[in-house]
């Protein structure tokens, strides 16, 4: 049963699931809840920290690093695009030479993408780290679909304000933003005279000290993520970064088995999702579909200019061996039936090959029948 949000229940579930996804963050500073999507998060952090008169360096590596950006600008904040071409990582070196030259100090932010799903790309967030070194600008990063899934060091990083929701490697239903403020972070916040009103954070403060949202919640998605967090921390964190790579690995040489390329290049791959660009001769939207209405099978298509040329294949949340195994399967089916050439069985088997490689007795039962 829903309980009443501004109760001594609710106070419990908040303060409890703050505390936890502390550790998660790697962080002491605060943990924020709000009612929003991923993208609430980084309205929130872009217009509690900036505003007109700032300058903020923006490093896209895709869409979602592109809509930061777009945010900050609406916001009146005065936008410059390190630019990286989509499938690669930020040069750490590119980064420090501009803000070396930024002698006197004017760039106020960064905003970094620490997992980019329109591309499938994960940054080195301990390299940007060093690369940013001792300049004084305030650090945003949107890991909305990196959180969890991979280890995550924000106090060690120098990072100032994170971005997670609810929905992705923490497996729990969507509705639920969380951002982590450090203390340094809150000067600035406090500073800031941009207008803000839903996504106040100091507002969120004032009223998680005293055991309340300051608006309603979504109660229900709440106790979700309480009993996710949980999952995730008697799996331990270690065993969930290994199994977001154990799966990124199967998946991969599942597709290299079959002759496709990975989007992203070595070094940057995501653990959370898989770009494959679509082959020649094969259509992007026909195979999504007969994915979808003839195997119960949903991958997404590439977003922004990779529209139509690319498809994208999550590993994170609640997924299995199995699942992936059965899914290639289908994989296998409509590109067979779409006049693909391949060997019977080629992705699936590369799949199994990495499954069976991480020392397990047996496979999944699902898995093994496919297999035979």
């Amino acid at each position: 049963p829903l309980i009443n949000h501004r109760g001594p229940e609710y106070a419990r579930l908040l303060h409890g699931i703050a505390e936890r996804m502390q550790s998660i963050f790697a962080t002491t500073g605060d943990v924020l809840l709000l009612g929003a999507s991923g993208t609430g998060s980084l309205e929130a952090a872009v217009t509690n920290m900036f505003g007109p008169g700032d300058i903020v360096l923006a490093c896209p590596t895709g869409v979602f690093g592109e809509r930061i950006a777009t945010i900050a600008k609406m916001w009146g904040c005065t936008v410059e695009m390190l630019e990286t071409p989509w499938g690669a990582g930020i040069d750490p070196e590119a980064l420090a030479a501009r803000l070396r030259a930024d002698r006197e100090k004017k760039i106020t932010g960064i905003l970094l993408t620490h997992n980019e799903t329109s591309t499938a790309v994960q940054i080195d967030l301990g390299a940007m780290s060093r690369a940013i070194g001792d300049h004084p600008a305030y650090v945003v990063v949107d890991s909305v679909s990196g959180l969890g899934a991979s280890e995550f060091k924000m106090d060690e990083w120098k990072l100032d304000v994170v971005c997670a929701a609810s929905q992705k490697a923490l497996a729990c239903p969507p509705g639920l933003a969380m951002v982590a403020v450090s203390s340094r972070a809150w000067k600035k916040i406090k500073a800031n005279k941009a207008p803000r009103f839903y996504f106040d954070l100091q507002k969120h403060k004032e009223f998680f000290d005293k055991g309340e949202p300051p608006w309603t919640p979504p109660v229900s998605v709440a106790f979700a993520l309480d009993v996710a967090i949980d999952l995730y921390q008697r799996e331990g964190p270690r065993n969930v970064w290994a199994r977001h790579a154990r799966y990124t690995d199967a998946l991969h040489q599942a597709i290299k088995a079959l002759g496709m390329q990975i989007f992203s290049r070595d070094g940057v791959h995501s653990v959370t999702v898989t770009g494959i660009l679509t082959p020649h001769g094969l259509d992007n939207k026909t195979v999504l579909t007969k994915l979808r209405d003839e195997h119960g099978v949903v991958i997404s298509g590439g977003q922004g200019k990779m529209a139509g040329k690319m498809w994208r294949w999550g590993t994170m949340g609640a997924f299995s061996e199995a699942d992936m195994v059965a899914a290639l399967g289908a994989f296998e089916t409509v590109i067979r039936q779409m006049g693909y050439p391949l060997e019977d069985g080629a992705a699936v088997n590369a799949a199994l090959d990495v499954f069976a490689g991480t020392g397990k007795k047996a496979l999944p039962s699902q898995a093994a029948s496919l297999r035979a």
